[in-house]
């Protein structure tokens, strides 16, 4: 796993440094000096992993970043501070001991009499002659990391394999158990292998990208390069944008990481990970199973399929996989179904066929009785390609129309009905078919009517419209959201004031759901029944016009099941409100901090909530067509509907990215102390990781029904994530939980709950985990690394005791401020 060093050990080392990016044969590079690329991109030298270790380490690191990319000795350590690199008569590269023993060697089989090792600006160590041929390059034998250029592949001639291999831990660069392969049978893709089990498949190449993986998918900032022949088969990538630093990681943790360099935060910021969800996980609802993240359960079969074992598939255990419901034989005639929207399966056991046709592909699966399915590889249109099936089909995923096509061989009364080539069956469609036309055209003819009913009602609404605002002198400006709003190509409803006053029944304070750092809110009732949320900016609100537009643009153009809806804004003068779709069940903390409706919340509903969060900042952060950065999450933002689903809210305070950003850095702090990540409170530094921190807080806040800030123990000083931080350490994870949940919990959840929080709220941002990593932690029993120390560990309040009052509609609380300046240190 790529650490960073401590880098004032580095430096020390670099003053021994020589300025030359080569080694000459007669020149031997030994410990305490190093060697730099000509563009000072990259160092090679000896280390330490850790600042406790005695274990020294050839290797190749980011210069003034410290990050190692390449180890050459990672299974042979040195055990003091006298190794040497240099090279052999034969020509070869080797580092020896203080005996002279060979710890590690290039195996160069070509001999020269004058060889150069260069390291280029690339990373690339290589071993070359003094008319450039290159003899030998560390780009043949990755470690952990894959730079752009690295090739990840087979060779099909030699059996040469190159792939990722994680860390066995941060103090150890030896193999780990995770790797990163191209398996070479039938049409090759790539896998993530946890030891000899797959956990992860890339899919199959479709000319754009591997099956439209979302982890997988190439952006504006870099491109992948796939090459299959009778020789080999590979894939890289390149940056299109070479100021970028970027690397992908086999992480000690079992996550395939693609990762760029944040030069505001000093970060690496994950741009994409995979396994992404629980779909990503191999063979998830095994044989002719359709997996969907969206849907719950997450696993169905096929049409025309059905459960091996309907009990078993009932009860959430998908291992028996699906069956054709009327079985395939070869003496009958069978027909295939086209399905659309999906991943397609694995290929390991297909046959691919360069140059063939589609209709020719249908016609080599019709001959041979043990094929099961076919499909047109690559999607772009430049090549005539070919895959069929001779297996039962694994690890297939709901796409949408992202997806591609596949073609299943089924007995042809399964077709039937879709083909019916018989009179009756002709007669039958008729029957059916004609009075379904009448009716469409019945229906069209009524929405006709109904279009041009509404029309007119709109121009009378806008004429009365005109008149109101000529009334209470509305500028023609303010007739929509911001003037900003037609760039930003929303599509949002423009409440008039009058609908609004009615609705309300003039603002009553009968109508009054709460206040917060933005308002009071509002509980309305449209003409036609429709119950909305009416959020009334205050004229002495900390928030104002910027925030305002801020949480218009960016919920107008997030659509996610636990995201709240925008219904529409409605300015008026210097009145300015949001409405929203109304959630009968208030917010998180009306029942979280309430002594009697805190017994509302029982285990199934608290596991759910926190899994509806988690997932909807998954969208946020990776799925929606913004990089949203929420920075205000905690309980009153998140909202129930009428089933307990949650809806995060309040995005006045969001931050939305581009391209490959995932963080930056603000003189401007807004949030909430007792949510806020410690370099964000402390520095202004934000990025996904201050959303993680703030989701730990709550996770752990609704476990224990009890603030983080405010938080008082007799026995400690500690706030409540040094609390249950004591109780991890000395496991008795039960005793912070709160009562009533103890009577409905399911233990290893409960236990498995608290350690995912405390990895969110670990004191360095790097040590947090994704959005993506969580929401697998959540819904799987993967192995969960350690958790190290939290932030704000060492004290009750980094800012002192403030009374202020809560953002939650409802109620009001202590303990809880929004804050929208304060200057970083």
């Amino acid at each position: 796993m790529n650490i960073h060093f401590f880098l004032s050990f580095i430096f020390s080392a670099l003053i021994l440094s020589r300025a030359a990016d080569t080694i000459p044969r007669d020149q031997p590079l030994t410990d305490g000096k190093t060697i730099i690329s000509s563009g000072g991109k990259f160092v090679l030298g000896f280390f330490s992993p850790t600042q406790t270790s005695s274990n020294r380490y050839l290797g190749i690191w980011f210069n003034n970043i410290g990050t190692v990319v390449w180890v050459a000795n990672r299974d042979s350590p040195l055990n003091g501070k006298d190794g040497m690199l240099n090279f052999t008569r034969q020509g070869n590269l080797t580092l020896q001991n203080g005996s002279g023993r060979v710890v590690w060697s290039s195996n160069t089989t070509r001999r020269v009499e004058n060889p150069i090792a260069q390291l280029l600006n690339s990373g690339n160590l290589v071993v070359r002659d003094t008319t450039e041929n290159y003899l030998w390059q560390s780009f043949d034998y990755p470690g952990d990391t894959a730079l752009p250029g690295v090739k990840i592949g087979f060779d099909f001639k030699t059996g040469f394999s190159r792939s990722l291999w994680s860390w066995k831990s941060r103090n150890d660069p030896s193999k780990g158990v995770f790797s990163f392969i191209f398996d070479p049978r039938g049409f090759p893709q790539p896998f993530l292998m946890n030891g000899s089990i797959e956990r992860f498949r890339g899919g199959s190449w479709n000319g754009q990208s591997f099956a439209n993986s979302p982890s997988l998918l190439p952006s504006p900032t870099y491109n992948y390069i796939f090459v299959s022949d009778p020789d080999k088969v590979y894939f890289t990538y390149e940056l299109t944008d070479r100021s970028v630093i970027a690397r992908v990681v086999m992480q000690l943790n079992g996550f395939l990481e693609l990762s760029t360099w944040n030069n505001q935060t000093q970060n690496w910021d994950n741009f994409g990970s995979a396994p992404a969800d629980n779909c990503d996980i191999y063979g998830q609802c095994h044989a002719y199973g359709l997996c969907n993240s969206g849907n719950s359960p997450i696993c169905r079969c096929l049409d025309k399929f059905e459960p091996k074992d309907p009990t078993e598939w009932t009860r959430g255990n998908w291992s028996g996989g699906c069956v054709r419901k009327t079985s395939l034989n070869c003496q009958k005639e069978v027909k295939f179904l086209k399905y659309s929207g999906i991943k397609l399966p694995d290929t390991r056991f297909s046959w691919y066929g360069r140059g063939v046709t589609l209709n020719a592909c249908e016609e080599l699966c019709l001959r041979n009785c043990s094929c099961v399915a076919y499909a047109k590889l690559d999607i772009t249109g430049k090549n005539e390609d070919c895959l069929l099936w001779f297996d039962e089909l694994m690890d297939i995923r709901e796409f949408g129309a992202s997806g591609q096509d596949i073609y299943i061989k089924l007995d042809s009364s399964e077709t039937e009905i879709s083909t019916g080539n018989s009179g009756k069956e002709k007669l039958k469609v008729l029957r059916i078919s004609l009075p379904l036309a009448a009716l469409s055209l019945l229906s069209a003819l009524c929405l006709i009517l109904y279009k041009r009913k509404r029309m007119k009602k709109k121009e009378e609404e806008e004429q009365n419209q005109q008149r109101f605002s000529e009334g209470r002198g509305m500028r023609s400006s303010e007739m929509s959201c911001f003037n900003e709003s037609k760039d930003d190509d929303l599509d949002l409803p423009l409440f008039d004031f009058a609908t609004i006053l009615d609705a309300t029944n003039n603002f009553s304070l009968s109508k009054k759901l709460g206040e917060g750092g933005f308002g009071p809110v509002y509980k309305g009732m449209l003409k036609d029944g429709q119950e909305i949320a009416v959020k009334r900016l205050s004229r002495y609100s900390a928030q104002g016009t910027d925030e305002f537009k801020n949480e218009v643009i960016f919920i107008a153009k997030l659509q996610h099941r636990n995201l709240v809806k925008l219904l529409g804004c409605c300015i008026q003068a210097e009145e300015k409100m949001l409405i929203y779709e109304y959630m009968p069940n208030n917010s998180l903390d009306w029942f979280l901090f309430d002594t009697d409706r805190r017994s509302l919340l029982d285990w199934p509903k608290c596991f759910h909530i926190i899994n509806g969060i988690a997932r909807g900042l998954l969208y946020l952060h990776q799925d929606s067509r913004l990089r949203i950065i929420h920075r205000d999450l905690k309980p009153s933002n998140v909202l129930l509907d009428i089933d307990m689903n949650p809806k995060i809210s309040d995005f006045g305070m969001a931050r939305s990215f581009g391209g490959n950003e995932t963080g930056a850095m603000t003189t401007r702090v807004v949030g909430t102390y007792g949510y806020m990540s410690p370099e964000y409170a402390e520095e202004g530094k934000f990025s996904v990781k201050s959303d993680v921190f703030s989701f730990g807080v709550l996770v752990l806040e609704i476990l224990s029904g009890t603030r983080n800030r405010g938080f008082f123990h007799p026995d400690h000083h500690h706030n409540l994530l040094g609390h249950v931080w004591i109780h991890f350490k000395e496991g008795r994870v039960l005793e912070v939980i709160t009562t009533h949940l103890r009577e409905s919990c399911n233990l290893s959840e409960v236990e498995r709950l608290v350690h995912v929080g405390l990895l969110c709220v670990q004191q360095c941002q790097e040590d947090r985990p994704s959005m993506s990593s969580v929401v697998l932690m959540l819904s799987s029993d993967i192995p969960l690394p350690l958790p190290k120390e939290p932030g704000f560990f060492t004290s009750r309040s980094q800012f002192g005791e403030v009374n202020s009052s809560s953002s939650k509609l409802g109620e009001h609380s202590g303990n809880e401020l929004s804050i929208t300046l304060l200057d970083a240190r």
